[in-house]
């Protein structure tokens, strides 16, 4: 697990909110942003856009710095990735507490080569993410799943991941995350099979 709480972003405040001052920060490698949450006052930041990329999916789910002049070091999570004709237009920074739970989105990282899959079956993939609840500076930055001892017909649920203490996972237990299948192909040419095998019985039962 690793603590995305070390790795910071420096922010400049924004003053300038005309369509003609963000086309000129797109243009010069920024991109626009607020920061809200935690009953503080909003503060609308522009940030460099390619050093912001490089959090867009962990800063989903583990928390980092934002520098903000005059505002000093902020903990916060990318709340939302706002986008334009493909591009990203804004981001929004969610300002929280250390000190109190959050509930975020953490994705699934299923590691390991299905057995099953070995002997003509393919692995399924049911869920790409799950929301789990916690203190920020415990979440973990992905939710692993090692697959590799699933047979054909095998499946693995919500219930067999192993999350650290104080981690909560909001979903069922039940759900399914994973199964290793019969390709419908294969499946299907048994079926006719099987039909065929069932008729030649019938007509050596009628012609004896």
């Amino acid at each position: 697990m690793s603590k995305g709480n070390n790795v910071q972003l420096k922010a400049d405040v924004r003053n300038e909110f005309t369509r003609a001052s963000r086309r000129v920060l797109r243009e010069n490698g920024g991109i626009p942003g607020v920061v809200y949450g935690a009953g503080e006052e909003s503060i609308p930041v522009a940030v460099d856009f390619k050093d912001t990329s490089k959090l867009f999916h962990t800063g989903r789910s583990e928390v980092f710095q934002l520098d903000i002049p005059g505002s000093g070091k902020i903990p916060v999570l990318i709340k939302d990735i706002q986008k334009r004709r493909g591009n990203v237009s804004h981001v929004d920074f969610l300002r929280i507490s250390m000190n109190k739970p959050v509930r975020v989105s953490i994705g699934v990282d299923f590691q390991g080569t299905a057995v099953g899959t070995k002997s003509g079956g393919i692995l399924q993939t049911q869920l790409n993410a799950i929301d789990v609840e916690g203190l920020p500076g415990d979440l973990p930055s992905t939710l692993e799943v090692d697959v590799s001892a699933l047979e054909i017909g095998d499946k693995l649920t919500v219930a067999d991941i192993k999350v650290p203490k104080g981690i909560t996972l909001h979903a069922s237990e039940e759900e399914v995350l994973a199964s290793v299948i019969v390709p419908r192909a294969v499946e299907a040419a048994e079926t006719e099979d099987a039909g065929t095998e069932e008729a030649n019985a019938e007509e050596t039962t009628e012609e004896s």
